[in-house]
């Protein structure tokens, strides 16, 4: 081979090996959904009607909120478990309120192997029900760091100081988490055009561009239920909707398929 085409290969050959090149992306199906305790619109308790619309979902990772453990009006039955065993997923418990002999709260499932969690109380700015955030840290395939995922419910009433001083303490929460892949879903008792969104948006990105109303559950006018990302340059939305179960719950479910490509390596 004459000595320029040799020098001309090796190179396209350094070329080549010099080239970023990205992984293939990492999807994920997640869902956020207030159960109301497993109580739906017609007052009737029923967990299996719960998990049903959840499998319907094909989700990978459920945020849940409004979960009873162990307390008298839901037959002492620890919910986030039982809707685990249910749906053949692993699950962590976040417990905010005493209720009825038990606990009440937020609660992360996920078919993926590996979760662990710390549960942190959110301000309370006067009296009123705790609310807090349950901080998941998931093994997910293909991820080069654990996911980060967080499950919150702020406070409903009409002041939106509370829910502002939430989005405030969420912030310092995430403030070294650089950029790790990270998903946040919830009730938020908030609407978008409102200012804890407008906070929360500093840092993360709603999943939907378009608003989805998810209350009330029969006839939905407002939404109030998210799933946010971070960073935004990481994540690719896939699909973003709200499903069409108008009776077990009084809030509907929110599902967001989501793609995650790991930054181009040399």
């Amino acid at each position: 081979m004459p000595k320029f085409l040799t020098s001309l290969l090796v190179l396209l050959t350094l070329c080549a090996a010099s080239v970023a090149t990205a992984a293939e992306p990492i999807r994920i199906r997640v869902v956020s959904y207030n159960i109301h305790h497993g109580e739906g619109t017609d007052r009737r308790l029923d967990l299996k009607r719960i998990a049903q619309v959840l499998s319907d979902a094909e989700p990978d990772i459920i945020a849940l909120q409004e979960v009873d453990q162990n307390t008298t009006r839901t037959d002492n039955v620890d919910q986030a478990a039982e809707l685990a065993k249910l749906l053949k997923m692993n699950h962590v418990f976040g417990g905010n309120i005493n209720l009825q002999g038990g606990r009440y709260g937020n609660s992360i499932l996920t078919r993926f192997a590996s979760i662990s969690a710390s549960n942190h109380p959110l301000p309370l700015l006067a009296e009123g029900e705790q609310r807090g955030v349950l901080e998941a840290d998931i093994t997910v395939p293909g991820l080069k760091q654990s996911l980060k995922f967080l499950d919150t419910h702020f406070d409903h009433r009409p002041d939106e100081k509370e829910r502002i001083a939430s989005s405030k303490m969420i912030a310092q929460l995430i403030q070294d988490w650089g950029d790790r892949p990270a998903l946040l879903a919830g009730d938020l008792n908030a609407v978008p055009e409102s200012k804890p969104l407008a906070l929360l948006e500093k840092d993360w990105t709603r999943s939907n561009k378009e608003i989805l109303p998810t209350i009330p559950s029969d006839k939905p006018t407002r939404q109030i239920d998210y799933i946010l990302l971070r960073p935004k340059q990481g994540w690719k939305v896939v699909e973003c909707r709200v499903l069409d179960e108008p009776v077990a719950s009084d809030h509907r479910c929110i599902l967001a398929v989501l793609e995650w490509t790991e930054p181009a390596t040399n």
